[in-house]
């Protein structure tokens, strides 16, 4: 068995092993893509409406009221 047909076995082994490698790292980075692409879709349907943050501010500034109306009066006697 001579050097070149032994390179060109080891060689073809070792460029099959980066081909394979380089393929699987191709597809992962296609998936995290379209996972990415679908989070972009979804996460605004996540976050709290405008709307509905200013009601929660408002029951909220009511209750802290109170609370402070109640320690007002607490403290006068």
């Amino acid at each position: 068995m001579d050097y070149q047909f032994l390179f060109n076995i080891i060689f073809g082994i070792a460029t099959s092993v980066c081909g394979w490698f380089g393929r699987s790292l191709w597809d992962a980075v296609n998936s995290l893509r379209t996972d990415l692409s679908k989070l972009r879709e979804e996460l605004p349907k996540t976050y709290l409406a405008k709307d509905d943050f200013g009601e929660f501010r408002r029951e909220l500034m009511t209750v802290l009221n109170r609370i402070e109306s109640k320690l007002d009066s607490k403290v006068d006697k």
